[in-house]
């Protein structure tokens, strides 16, 4: 049963406990007493959630929620975490189809099927099945790839694309030309409404001392 893909034969709780883990406050550990005390499912079909989650990376193998526990919590987010989990739960489907999650039922039972080695027949069967759609309906496979996070990787020195670069040429260097380069700059001053010579001779000489170099 551990190679079969995730699932709870009473798939129908999927749904009803992902939507009180939202509601509720994030505990430091998933265990069956918060399951059954603050989250309110006492009974013993509710149990197999927990290795469900874990195998879905919403929580560390000791119980601790992990930051996609979070992110499927938070509106913004909960879609695409969702769909994340899904494929880290379901890795062998994936690698047969990486599409699984647009399947009909029937293309859907059928790889599974041919995954696990299961009988059409089988009560399992129609337990992943279950699962796998109480799932999917919180993700978004689509907006998962549109709002993918773009990451910039850090150029070392010794980076051949580094070296490519061009340098911005230096202060009053020639260009390719051989003419010189000239900067010029233009300082717009508003002077104070006074008629006080030295105050206008503090002005002058601090532009002097400290921009006319």
């Amino acid at each position: 049963m551990a190679d079969y893909p995730p699932f709870m034969n009473a798939y129908g709780n999927v749904t009803k406990i992902l939507n009180k883990i939202k509601d509720a406050k994030t505990p430091e550990r998933f265990s069956q007493d918060y399951l059954g005390t603050v989250l309110g499912f006492t009974g013993g079909s509710a149990t197999p959630f927990i290795p469900l989650a874990k195998r879905l990376g919403l929580i560390s193998s000791d119980g601790a929620p992990t930051p996609l526990y979070g992110q499927f919590r938070n509106d913004a987010t909960s879609q695409q975490a969702m769909a994340q989990a899904i494929r880290n739960g379901y890795p062998e489907l994936y690698k047969r189809n990486e599409f699984v999650h647009a399947l009909d039922a029937k293309g859907l039972q059928g790889l599974i099927m041919e995954t696990t080695g299961l009988s059409k027949e089988s009560k399992t069967i129609g337990a992943i099945v279950g699962t796998f759609n109480a799932l999917k309906a919180f993700a978004n496979f689509e907006l998962d790839e549109i709002t993918a996070v773009e990451t910039t990787t850090p150029v070392s020195e010794d980076d051949p694309q580094r070296k490519s670069m061009p340098e911005a040429p230096p202060r009053n260097s020639t260009s390719g030309s051989g003419f010189p380069l000239g900067l010029s700059y233009t300082i717009n001053l508003n002077l104070p409404d006074t008629s006080d010579q030295a105050v206008f001779n503090a002005i002058f000489k601090s532009l002097k001392e400290n921009l006319l170099q």
